[in-house]
């Protein structure tokens, strides 16, 4: 009987096939940056949208363009700016003079993979106005919804360097993000084989060469999977402890909502997924948890002054909280 505890009942070759295929295709122009895409491809699956935060020039644009190139859905990107308004992003209702009436003009965020540049620079009001789409995937515009085509995922990009004429995030549309991927610098070695590759081809000619590897379709199909991936009971007590232990630590002024404990469990099942297990191990939450929550957790006023970072408070509480066996 002990042999068949980990027998596979959930057939994912043609899934891991698949994000093969993406990780070589997108690696035809991006080096290195293997989390950053991993989380992208997590958060495809997990159906959850996606932060991230890099100093300018760590292509995290160009990475969100790739990944919509080879899903074969539509693209669109929108530059917050400080004058952008609602309607600008949404659509608005435009007044028809031959049919006397109001005709409704889809904005930039009807899309599929939405690349929102320097999401912090955009007022509250414009903030306020992507909740909906970004929960509900459906815009409400003068009482009439119009819902939004599948797929649809939100990337947002921000910079944590430069703050001038910035706004700081809600924590309510915060915790509507799946991860918050931050983005370092690349190392030495993948410098050279950048300078290397644009030495050679031209990056407008690297990108054109790149082919469509996913339809919609077979997205859906995967997503369809993600239910049948095992998640013993002992694994989920592990992540609401996780989670729980956020709202007790005496560092942190907020903790991590139910969302973030919903959010752990869908991104370890698309962890276990792309490879290659129908169901989740510790290590599939470990590897999770801290992009899922470091951008949900807010520290005390004193924590912050010490230097401490949210990351390094994440690792603190995943040593704490007893690991099942």
């Amino acid at each position: 009987m002990e042999e068949n505890i980990f027998e596979q009942r959930t057939d994912l070759t043609a899934l891991r096939n698949s994000v093969q295929l993406i990780r070589h295709e997108i690696g035809k122009v991006i080096v290195g940056q293997q989390q950053m895409l991993d989380l992208l491809m997590i958060g495809l699956l997990s159906d959850g949208h996606i932060l991230i935060e890099g100093v300018p020039g760590v292509a995290k644009t160009l990475t969100a363009k790739l990944l919509a190139k080879v899903v074969d859905v539509d693209f669109s990107r929108i530059q917050f700016t400080p004058d952008l308004m609602p309607s600008d992003v949404m659509g608005t209702s435009v007044f028809n003079p031959r049919e006397g009436s109001f005709n409704f003009k889809a904005g930039p965020v009807f899309s599929n993979i939405v690349l929102i540049d320097e999401i912090n620079r955009a007022p509250a009001k414009t903030q306020s106005a992507l909740f909906e789409v970004m929960e509900e995937r459906q815009v409400t515009v003068d009482g009439i919804t119009h819902e939004m085509r599948f797929p649809f995922l939100i990337v947002a990009t921000q910079n944590p360097i430069e703050q001038e004429g910035t706004y700081r995030l809600p924590e309510a549309q915060l915790d509507r993000f799946l991860f918050k991927i931050e983005v370092k610098y690349p190392s030495l070695q993948e410098e050279i084989d950048i300078l290397m590759r644009q030495q050679g081809r031209p990056q407008q000619e690297l990108l054109e060469g790149i082919s469509k590897v996913l339809a919609p379709a077979e997205l859906r199909q995967y997503r369809n999977l993600m239910q049948a991936i095992v998640v013993e009971q002992k694994l989920l007590g592990y992540i609401a402890a996780i989670v729980n232990e956020t709202r007790n630590n005496a560092a942190l002024y907020l903790g991590a909502s139910p969302r973030a404990s919903l959010s752990i469990l869908r991104a370890a099942k698309a962890n276990a997924a792309i490879k290659g297990r129908d169901f989740v191990i510790p290590d599939d939450i470990k590897e999770m948890v801290t992009p899922v929550l470091r951008h949900r957790i807010v520290l005390t006023p004193e924590k912050e002054m010490e230097g401490v970072t949210p990351d390094e408070l994440i690792e603190t509480i995943l040593r704490e909280v007893e690991v099942p066996r």
